[in-house]
């Protein structure tokens, strides 16, 4: 996986990449993840701008901020990664992390295991519904001015993997 700053056009994903890999009812086998940084002020969230694409500092520890995830697949949410996270958000707690995948990998026990370690360290894990499909598409494509077009079943596919997500969230999916 590739990281690349999104705040600078010539660093945005090619319209046809995100849509293969972020089509929700396609089984693809790359991962892409997108993020943002918002910090909160006065009980907002801000977004932070120069924090989109990448990450190349530490985020200040005297402030709170939201890292949202936005990705294709999940299946590098694997034990290892998953553990990486959560020490992570123990040791930073003025981090939040809000993860939103198109599709979850839900075949094996090990990356359900995951995905609820995520949830325990209060992570939100969620899947990606028309809106942070357009929000992605707007965000991190170099769409040259065209609209999000959303594909075939994108509403439906994203409320039954949902329901997949809840029932492994939940401890009902093993």
């Amino acid at each position: 996986m590739e990281a690349s700053p999104a705040s600078r056009p010539g660093h945005l994903m090619d319209p046809q990449v995100f849509t293969s890999n972020f089509n929700n009812g396609i089984r693809w086998h790359k991962t892409y993840l997108c993020y943002e940084v918002e910090r909160l002020d006065n009980g907002t969230w801000v977004k932070m701008d120069q924090h989109r694409g990448f990450l190349h500092n530490q985020l200040d520890p005297a402030q709170t901020y939201r890292v949202t995830w936005f990705i294709s697949w999940s299946p590098c949410f694997s034990w290892g990664c998953a553990e990486q996270v959560r020490a992570f958000l123990q040791e930073n707690t003025h981090v939040r992390l809000r993860l939103f995948a198109a599709r979850i990998y839900d075949y094996d026990p090990l990356y359900k295991e995951a995905l609820q370690m995520l949830r325990g360290a209060g992570a939100q894990v969620s899947i990606m519904t028309y809106h942070e499909f357009k929000h992605c598409w707007d965000t991190f494509v170099d769409h040259q001015g065209r609209p999000f077009q959303p594909w075939d079943g994108l509403e439906e596919h994203s409320q039954a993997l949902s329901g997949r997500l809840q029932a492994i969230l939940q401890n009902q999916g093993n």
